[in-house]
């Protein structure tokens, strides 16, 4: 918006792509479109307005340009798979017009942080680190002075989707996103590193959401983050490394980053198993109550992600990329980089992986994490009658819930068939 309204007036332009549209789930084009509304209203109160098109970007953005003889056409750029080819391609099709890209939603656009041999990072760490010692601009100004508008006619923001029975969707826009973000610094931000991996009290900032859609922009939160908050930046770093992985690695979306994995042999997604998993029906209270506050909020807690994910790949041999699409599906912060990488990460076959042959128990995961057993409470009703830790096991007591599911698979039995799954693939 800064470096637009220097060269000139300007025309808001949003493009609904339905190369986008179409793989995402209501819970995203919902929060999409409320996001929207709160940029409009947004720049109403700066005298302009958004102008919606819908259509390939190719076509839709160098019509506009013709229209008002406009001199350059500014964007933020996206170092995505889909987005780097698109924008390319929006270039090409602008002819003589510039496309200029100011910024990115990252701290550091992806390609920037690299080795000693100019090549890209494929381990954390080392990433961090450098990461930390390049550095970032402080956040953007806010802007000065009017702005000169101009207006042309476009379509309305779509009504949202219809969504899931019950589905909750957090506040839209940057209001909402700032106001999340005050409240968790003052509130909960030093307890951070002691709860963050516990579901069952609820103390992480949410700000995922905001971050995927652009309504705060990281480096407003890395500047107020002071010496003591490294687990938090820690966890925004790992946002940006994601992000620098599948710019340099841009198949990685799909396929194997550790392709040797790719040869274990699976268990087909067309299966009750699978359809189990999906509803939070598998008799794993932990893997249960994850999978139901999916359905019920677009959102998961991010310890809880790890231990579905690792039970649909290593107890039901299920490969990753059919969780990783029924995430992106529901999750309303569901971005490509940081969901395909942490399937992959869980996995075992993605950067800096966790050795396949780390499989979480998911009876002692919950123990661990949710030791009161009140975030299974809270999402599988069945169990709401069970005290205590008990709730992590309900088959062992005298009498099990009638309307809850036995567990479908024997963890113990299901390990050892992935190991050696694994074992054999790695042979190959």
């Amino acid at each position: 918006m800064h470096a637009a309204a220097e060269d000139g007036p300007v025309v808001a332009l949003f493009v609904l792509d339905p190369r986008l549209l179409k793989p995402a789930g209501s819970p995203r084009v919902a929060f999409l479109y409320r996001t929207l509304r709160a940029l409009d209203a947004d720049l109403r109160d700066r005298g302009g307005r958004l102008h919606l098109h819908r259509g390939d970007p190719r076509k839709v953005v160098p019509r506009i340009v013709r229209d008002f003889g406009a001199a350059s056409v500014h964007v933020s750029a996206d170092f995505g798979p889909y987005g780097t080819r698109r924008d390319a391609a929006v270039q090409r099709s602008l002819g003589d017009v510039p496309l200029v890209c100011t910024g990115s939603p990252y701290a550091i656009s992806p390609g920037r942080v690299l080795k000693g041999d100019r090549t890209p990072f494929k381990v954390f760490t080392p990433f961090y680190r450098a990461w930390r010692e390049h550095g970032w601009p402080a956040p953007a100004r806010a802007l000065a002075g009017r702005i000169e508008w101009i207006d042309e006619p476009g379509i309305g923001i779509p009504k949202d989707p219809r969504l899931p029975a019950g589905l909750e969707l957090p506040a839209a826009g940057e209001d909402a996103a700032l106001r999340t973000w005050r409240t968790y610094r003052r509130s909960a931000l030093a307890s951070y590193p002691d709860v963050r991996d516990r579901p069952d009290l609820d103390r992480t900032s949410r700000m995922s959401v905001y971050l995927k859609w652009g309504a705060i922009h990281p480096r407003t939160m890395l500047a107020d983050l002071g010496p003591g908050d490294e687990r938090f930046r820690t966890e925004l770093a790992w946002r940006e490394f994601y992000a620098a992985v599948l710019h340099a690695w841009p198949e990685s979306a799909r396929e194997y980053f550790q392709p040797e994995l790719a040869a274990m042999e699976y268990a087909p997604s067309s299966s009750d198993d699978f359809d189990a998993w999906r509803a939070g029906r598998t008799g794993f209270p932990i893997v249960d109550a994850g999978m139901r506050q999916l359905l019920g909020q677009g959102w998961m807690h991010n310890r809880v992600r790890m231990i579905v994910a690792s039970f649909l790949v290593k107890d039901l041999h299920i490969e990753w990329q059919h969780g990783a699409r029924h995430f992106m599906q529901h999750l309303v912060d569901g971005d490509l980089a940081s969901n395909q990488h942490g399937w992959q990460w869980t996995a075992g076959t993605g950067t800096d992986p966790a050795p396949f042959f780390r499989v979480f128990n998911p009876v002692t995961q919950g123990r661990k994490f949710d030791p009161d057993g009140d975030y299974v409470r809270r999402w599988v009703p069945e169990l709401r009658a069970i005290d205590g830790a008990d709730v992590h096991e309900p088959w062992k007591l005298g009498e099990p819930p009638a309307d809850y599911p036995a567990p479908i698979v024997d963890h113990a039995a299901e390990r050892r068939v992935a190991l050696d799954r694994y074992t054999a693939a790695r042979r190959r």
